[in-house]
């Protein structure tokens, strides 16, 4: 980067920049949760579709949600930058939901109510296109912002100094975490409230309204806003140095690491804050930094296809090394992506009965989650952290290592409790013609809760710290398409417990009270045990990736203990 360009810098982005940010991000939130909230309501009563269908209907749609991701990242990455991509992303998304809220309204453009002792009017293909279209098209917004809002938030903050400090990273995805927490519990109050009581209608207009006023909001600050340079397609570099090293399979390794190809020149634009040092893992892919006869053109300029630079190779080898612990993920969301179709369906058919007059939606259970997250987080940053700081003297508390196991174990625990609060449930019903409460969900959406606070945040810094600085939005995309796979997986395994046991007693049939979701709870909680136990053995080898600082100060994040964020090796004594 030139001078002119960190001059630039300096004058933009900053905490100055953070309500705007957060502020686009609170009211796309809000939208895209009143959005969403309540879809398996919809999807159930007002397009009369089959539980499992539309279980599995909203899982798909959850993962394609989580999918369209890692391709915003490479367009973000690769050309576009970040800013134009989440103001592109908002606007596709806002069409979908246009789409939606119109189809809603439009009596023609859905199955009309169910008359009395009839049998209700399914879905016509017709119906369906305007959904599908519709929900597609939300999906593919997803995909603008997810990658590139986290990432050009903590733009804002890290060029200010040399780098994003271990105190700052956590304090801003903490933030982050809680402003949107907050904004899903307003939405899931009021929103769902007015779908249930006034109408699908201004249901999904209201929030239609709010993410128009999210794109107004995000595209005003637009002077103000550091605006990194994308680098070039980040998939691009990782499959050069591929074919460099297995072209050069059979070239003899140096023992001396200093004789490995380094071009500052050249990784100017994708080491901003520093350049990626050599690490001993994965030792096969150094050989795409071995120069050899022909790796050079006639200008001085290696030839890509078959050499590269030790951060570029070390760009690999540090997505590489995230892969275990991604897919570790992806086995959690999984696990718990029934929490917004059965455990609504569950909420329908127990007593919601706040007053004579009122009953409480079943869709707003989830507000347990949020308020059980926003309470964590608050009491994580303010007691937790400095408490933990005492004992184990690093700036964060704990690490994310920790936080994302601390956060499996809780998950296990909210199947645990909805695995056991079913039986009762069912048990209270079938033996006994009585309605348990509603309220007996709160403990497995609140440990919930719990377990995005620790897993969710630190997953995300975890993901934002250890990838390459130039690939950080299709590093970020991972999170998102482990996401898409969880669901995806989910989708898969109801539809083979379904298919599994409907000859007998069929576990999830559209009557619950016939059924065996108790088991199902069990199943995945037996799931999430040998997660557990795998990634404890991700963890217990991973190595965190070591920089260089791009003043010629070293910065590295070394292992100490397993874990342990950046150590500035001046600042050591």
């Amino acid at each position: 980067m030139s001078e002119d360009g960190r001059e630039e810098n300096r004058k933009q982005g900053g905490f100055k920049t953070m309500p705007l940010i957060l502020g686009n991000e609170i009211c796309d939130r809000f939208a895209s949760t009143g959005f969403n909230a309540n879809l398996i309501t919809y999807l159930t009563q007002i397009m009369h579709m089959p539980m499992v269908e539309a279980s599995n209907v909203l899982t798909n749609f959850s993962g394609t949600s989580s999918l369209t991701p890692i391709i915003g990242a490479l367009i973000a990455d690769s050309f576009a930058g970040r800013f134009w991509s989440i103001t592109v992303g908002l606007i596709i998304y806002l069409i979908g939901m246009i789409s939606l809220t119109i189809s809603a309204v439009a009596p023609s453009l859905h199955p009309p109510p169910c008359a009395e002792q009839q049998q209700c009017q399914k879905a016509t293909s017709g119906h369906l296109f305007i959904l599908y279209t519709s929900l597609l098209l939300t999906a593919i917004g997803s995909g603008g912002i997810r990658p590139c809002v986290v990432p050009f938030g903590a733009d804002q903050l890290e060029l200010k100094g040399a780098h994003m400090t271990a105190e700052k990273g956590p304090s801003f995805f903490n933030l982050y975490f809680f402003s949107m927490g907050f904004t899903s519990l307003l939405a899931l109050t009021l929103v769902v409230y007015i779908q249930d009581n006034v109408g699908w209608g201004w249901g999904f207009g209201i929030p239609t309204i709010v993410m128009a006023l999210s794109i107004i909001l995000f595209v005003v600050g637009y002077p103000f806003y550091i605006r990194i340079k994308p680098a070039g397609s980040p998939m691009t570099r990782l499959t050069q140095v591929m074919v460099a090293a297995i072209r050069k399979r059979n070239a003899v390794r140096p023992d001396d690491v200093n004789l490995f190809y380094q071009d500052k020149e050249l990784d100017a634009d994708l080491s901003i804050t520093g350049r990626l040092v050599h690490t001993d893992q994965l030792k096969f892919f150094d050989r795409a930094a071995i120069v050899t006869d022909g790796d050079m053109l006639l200008s001085g300029r290696p030839k890509l296809w078959r050499l590269s630079t030790v951060h570029r190779v070390e760009e690999l080898k540090a997505i590489m090394r995230m892969l275990p612990i991604w897919i570790m993920g992806i086995i959690l969301i999984m696990a718990l992506s029934h929490n917004g179709t059965f455990a609504i369906q569950q909420g329908r058919i127990m007593d919601r009965r706040i007053t004579s007059h009122f009953q409480f939606p079943a869709a707003s259970i989830s507000i347990f989650t949020v308020i059980s997250m926003l309470t964590s987080l608050t009491i994580y940053d303010r007691v937790l952290v400095p408490l933990a700081r005492r004992y184990t003297k690093r700036p964060t508390g704990i690490t994310y290592f920790q936080r994302m196991g601390i956060g499996l174990v809780l998950a296990m625990l909210s199947n645990v409790s909805a695995a056991l609060v079913e039986t009762k449930r069912k048990n209270a019903m079938n033996l006994h013609g009585v309605s348990i409460s509603v309220f007996w969900l709160v403990p497995q959406f609140s440990i919930h809760g719990f377990a995005e606070t620790f897993f969710s945040v630190g997953q995300m810094e975890f993901v934002y710290h250890q990838a390459p600085e130039s690939m950080r939005s299709s590093a970020t995309a991972l999170f998102w398409l482990g996401i898409s796979l969880g669901y995806y997986m989910g989708t898969a395994l109801v539809t083979i417990v379904h298919n599994c046991t409907k000859k007998g007693v069929d576990w999830l049939p559209d009557d619950l009270n016939k059924g065996k979701l108790d088991s199902y709870y069990w199943l995945v909680t037996a799931i999430q045990i040998v997660n557990i136990g795998y990634y404890l053995v991700c963890s217990k080898y991973y190595k965190m990736k070591t920089l260089e600082a791009a003043e010629g100060e070293k910065v590295a994040e070394m292992e100490k203990e397993r874990g342990e964020e950046k150590v500035e090796l001046g600042d050591t004594k």
